[in-house]
């Protein structure tokens, strides 16, 4: 695809965010399996260190339509840099130099290699070092780059967050800071913006390539962050003359407390023309900020027609409003980013938190733990407040009757429910023993389970099965078919077709292709059933070929890149069945069974 390259010094094109595809650090990527599903709890990973802004880093450790990347191959502007630099050299005599320098240079022993990155190991729920094999890292860069978020499955993409974040060796042919840089890029596509940060931070800055100086800009202003710019700014100014970088000079002295350099430094970028209009507005605010700042300035969105990211990630730092207007021009990526800043209230925030919960950004804890600030808050409106209290109610009802009628109004319709409320009252649905319930009840209540990954507590819900007729009984025998750890309800060919004759033949090739994909249906079942229903198993495209090949070799960092890539897309019914027999059967083959059964769960919840 094609980005457009507008004039950078008029519209900060660079940080344009496209508009046809689909937040402060945390401690660390947020496991959104449950105890007692798949492997083992996440151990917790030390908090990020921030760097003070002005000061150089001490640390690397640690956050729909694509973020346009900053041009790489721009010729660097050294004049300013080595200037300034060789002013500072000629007032210090030799050892005063070589002090200064030792100050902030890390020891050898202290430096990390760039030939295994990521916050992510084996003990803390990442991937084993050889996850991707001996893949080409210009192959494995390509299909990253060609991937356009969002992922149709949530759990496909939470998976994919975890294959980023893994300290996975460093492929032959590719510099170690650029491989970095591919998987921070595509994590903020996804929505990911503060584990795009934990990537891009896992590499010392003295090591940065142009392209990690290019998609650390894009991070720290999805994470609305622009403090954490400035340890880079000196090293990026030598690659770049992006306007965001040249901004930097007026406003890392700004938050530093030096208002003589910024305002000489912004007075001299309005001078040339650096950015203009609502951007050098929004930088000029920022620089207002600072300590001492004599500047006031009001921001006004008339005539701007989209939103970039440098007017995201300043605006959102300074608790400006943007207009509902804007955020139409943008994916559904840059809402997800909204949600965890850290400068917007729960109210502001709450549309970003209920997209990313839906993308897979937020665990079913969390978004239920933002609903529980909203209503401690006590600001909610009227009609959010009631909602709050209805989850309340699930949670905490006193008849297992009052928590179930809660948690219909979550679901809204009851036999189509909104994956929102299934996520939200995935932990309710859970502790609920299992009791005599309607047929559609108990098919939410399963799929708000699976949601979340509560696969134990769903099977237990297979004793039930026998209770159950009539609209929602095909339904709970489908998803404990395909979610449980192990079968638990009857499984075979007669049971599939009778499936397919209730819910239609959309959703029935999903629940074919998933079962083959788990090998819980036999072979010559398989086939017949497929051929029946109007799909073939073979691996007949490139993709598919790819995918099993990689299963075969047990990558599986391959496979569950792969997997996004033939996820592709918001709209489950778009996506064809063999698709999700492939991708299912490649996870179920190298070991990610937990992974695999969520997503086929999922595939029958929301087609």
């Amino acid at each position: 695809m094609r980005w457009p390259r507008g004039n950078a010094k008029w519209a900060l094109g660079s940080f344009a965010l496209a508009l046809t595809l689909p937040v402060v650090a945390q401690q660390a990527p947020e496991s959104l399996l449950p105890p007692g599903f798949g492997d083992t709890p996440e151990a917790p990973a030390p908090p990020p260190v921030r760097p003070t802004p002005g000061a150089p880093s001490t640390t690397g450790a640690p956050a729909a339509p694509m973020v346009q990347p900053l041009n790489p191959g721009t010729p660097p502007d050294l004049s300013l840099v080595d200037a300034a630099q060789n002013a500072v050299e000629a007032e210090l005599t030799p050892e005063e130099l070589a002090a200064q320098k030792a100050k902030y240079d890390l020891p050898d022993t202290a430096r990390r290699s760039l030939d295994r990155i990521g916050p992510l190991t084996p003990q803390t729920r990442g991937f084993e070092p050889d996850a991707f094999g001996g893949e080409s890292g210009k192959y494995l860069a390509a299909l990253m780059k060609e991937t356009h978020a969002p992922i149709v499955s949530r759990w496909a993409s939470i998976l994919l967050r975890r294959t980023l974040l893994s300290a996975v060796d460093t492929p032959r042919d590719i510099d170690g800071a650029d491989w970095a840089a591919e998987r921070a890029w595509l994590l903020l596509r996804m929505g990911e913006a503060d584990n795009a940060r934990l990537m891009v931070q896992s590499v010392d800055p003295d090591r940065y390539s142009p392209r990690l100086y290019a998609i650390a800009m894009q991070t720290y202003l999805a994470t609305a962050d622009p403090a954490g710019l400035c340890p880079l700014s000196a090293g990026a100014l030598r690659f770049s003359k992006e306007p965001g970088w040249d901004m930097t000079r007026a406003i890392c002295p700004a938050l530093s407390g030096d208002q003589g350099t910024s305002s000489g430094a912004l007075n001299q970028a309005q001078r040339r023309g650096v950015v203009r209009g609502i951007d050098y507005r929004l930088a000029e605010k920022v620089v207002g900020t600072g300590f001492n700042a004599r500047r006031s300035v009001k921001i006004e969105w008339d005539g701007v027609d989209r939103l970039t990211a440098w007017r995201f990630g300043l605006a959102t730092a300074l608790n400006v409003e943007i207009p509902d207007a804007l955020w139409g021009t943008v994916g559904s990526h840059v809402r997800a980013w909204e949600a965890r800043a850290p400068a917007l209230s729960a109210v502001k925030r709450r549309p970003g938190v209920e997209i990313a919960a839906r993308l897979g950004v937020l665990s079913s804890a969390a978004l239920v733990g933002f609903y529980g600030q909203m209503g401690t808050d006590g600001d909610a409106a009227g009609d959010v407040a009631d909602r709050i209290e209805t989850l309340r109610t699930a949670h905490a009802g006193s008849t297992v009757g009052d928590r179930i009628g809660a948690m219909r109004t979550w679901w809204r319709d009851g036999a189509k429910p909104d994956y929102l409320g299934l996520i939200a009252t995935a932990r309710a649905a859970a502790a609920l023993p299992v009791a005599q319930a309607d047929a559609q009840d108990a098919a939410n209540l399963v799929a708000a389970m699976l949601a979340a990954g509560y696969d134990r507590n769903a099977a237990r819900w297979a004793r039930a099965i026998g209770q159950l007729d009539g609209a929602g009984a095909s339904q709970f025998w489908a998803l404990l078919a395909v979610g449980a750890p192990s079968p638990v309800v009857d499984i075979n060919s007669s049971r599939v077709s009778s499936y397919v004759g209730d819910a239609g033949a959309e959703k029935g090739r999903m629940l074919i292709a998933a079962l083959v994909g788990l090998s819980r249906l036999s072979a010559d079942d398989a086939a017949a059933l497929a051929q029946d229903n109007g799909f073939a198993l073979d691996a007949n495209s490139r993709w598919a070929r790819a995918i099993g090949a990689a299963a075969q070799r047990g990558e599986k960092g391959t496979v569950a890149l792969l997997a996004a890539v033939g996820m592709q897309g918001n709209d489950w019914s778009r996506l064809p069945a063999a698709h999700l027999y492939h991708v299912v059967a490649a996870l179920h083959r190298v070991g990610l069974d937990p992974e695999a059964r969520m997503i086929a769960a999922e595939a029958i919840s929301r087609t």
